[in-house]
């Protein structure tokens, strides 16, 4: 079993940065893929960045991105904290949502089946205003 908690969420303005964390009980941490999804109001959840699993001496692994956010969002993991982060850079309204922590199997998973996800966090809120 594992239980993600989401933390770093806010309102900001257009071009702000924020970081999400993303903390995880539970082992093994490491052998997860982690993603980050979003939720607007009235819209489907979708996938916006996701890290491939890694051994648990190392820290790093292959990150994948929405289109929507590449070169402006950043994830990575620590599995040394069992945490994710999201690095979010020039930060737009549209990138306004609930922001949700998952973990998988693997990345195809997240990024193509919703349903293969194994665990959801309760999801942060960010808001960016124009």
């Amino acid at each position: 079993q594992v239980q993600l908690v989401e933390s770093g969420g806010g309102l900001v303005q257009a071009g702000d940065s924020l970081k999400l964390s993303c903390a995880a009980s539970g082992r093994p941490f490491s052998t997860y893929a982690m993603g980050w999804f979003r939720q607007a109001p009235g819209k489907e959840r979708e996938f916006v960045a996701g890290i491939s699993p890694t051994w648990s001496g190392w820290s790093g692994g292959t990150t994948y991105y929405a289109d929507s956010v590449k070169g402006r969002f950043t994830m990575s993991r620590d599995n040394a904290k069992n945490t994710v982060y999201l690095q979010m850079n020039s930060l737009k309204p549209e990138d306004t949502a609930v922001y949700y922590c998952a973990a998988a199997s693997s990345v195809a998973t997240l990024r193509q089946d919703l349903r293969g996800v194994h665990y959801w966090g309760q999801g942060t809120q960010v808001t960016v205003s124009s």
